[in-house]
């Protein structure tokens, strides 16, 4: 058997050529098999056994595996949103408010947004719980599915005014509190939950609006006997207040005449009476008497 031997002229040429194909051979190898997978930031990665069954979670970072014996997954650590609403802008799936009963079986549309994540303890039961499925399908089937049951079986509990407007608060917190629970069976936690808007079927809104018309001018009608009331009281409170003061003015004035009438003695009456008479008495005189005495003043003479 003959080895054919490239000339001492060709050898470099031969063996670089054969150390190309070797790489681009690895390089093909490496993408096909793909013995490695990237967990990024903010998540936690689950590396499944195929042959054992052993589940194994790693942190952000290359997380190796082999091909055709083990799987890698990753499932969020940090934050992720869930939103349920109306405006196509906003909502995952275009137009997606929740269709809420209430317990007069009137229906009406909500939105709802939801945060929640998994940690690196949990990640393994979010494997286990969905068979290695990715979050997109997760979230697209049991995560919208548990938030749709959920706030529809709290929601069929309360009145529609309760819903939007009394108990808005309790329905968020009761929804919240529940889907906590379903989420924890698999692995997630839910960290909150938020009410949006609620979007009322135009019948109904007539009739809200017209409830509110009538509520706001039953509480303007209280509202104005409420201030006639007190304006009333304020004329009685100052009609008493003046005939008060009349009172204690008159009271005064008596008992200054009181105290000045005590204080005057006939004398000084006398003194005063003389103190502005003329000089001239008056030619006709009554039974009353003089204001001089003047049988005591001719004594005086005498």
């Amino acid at each position: 058997m003959e080895i054919n031997m490239p000339k001492s002229g060709s050898w470099v040429p031969w063996f670089g050529a054969r150390v190309v194909i070797l790489f681009i051979t690895a390089v093909l190898l490496v993408v096909f098999f793909r013995p490695f997978s990237i967990i990024s930031p903010g998540n936690a990665g689950v590396i499944f056994n195929m042959w054992t069954g052993q589940l194994r979670t790693v942190g952000q970072g290359m997380a190796f595996r082999i091909p055709f014996i083990t799987q890698v997954q990753s499932y969020p650590t940090s934050l992720r949103t869930y939103t349920l609403v109306m405006r196509e802008s906003e909502g995952t799936n275009g137009d997606d408010s929740i269709d809420l009963p209430t317990r007069e079986g009137q229906h009406i549309k909500q939105d709802l947004s939801t945060t929640y994540n998994t940690s690196e303890a949990k990640a393994a039961l979010v494997f286990k719980s969905f068979r290695g499925a990715d979050i997109e399908d997760i979230e697209s089937t049991f995560v919208r599915r548990t938030i749709i049951t959920v706030a529809q079986n709290v929601a069929g509990t309360m009145s529609l005014s309760e819903i939007i407007s009394d108990k808005r608060g309790e329905l968020q917190e009761s929804i919240q509190k529940s889907l906590s629970v379903e989420l924890d069976k698999m692995g997630f936690n839910l960290d909150k939950v938020n009410l949006g808007a609620s979007h009322l079927p135009p019948a109904i809104e007539a009739q809200m609006q017209q409830k509110m018309g009538a509520q706001q001018q039953a509480q303007q009608a209280v509202y104005e006997l409420q201030k006639q009331e007190t304006l009333a009281k304020a004329t009685v409170a100052k009609a008493r207040g003046e005939a008060d003061s009349v009172l204690i003015k008159a009271k005064a004035e008596s008992e200054g005449n009181r105290l000045l009438q005590q204080s005057m003695s006939a004398t000084l009456v006398q003194y005063k009476s003389v103190d502005k008479w003329n000089g001239v008495l008056p030619e006709v005189t009554g039974a009353s008497t003089p204001f001089i005495d003047l049988r005591a003043k001719g004594k005086e003479e005498k």
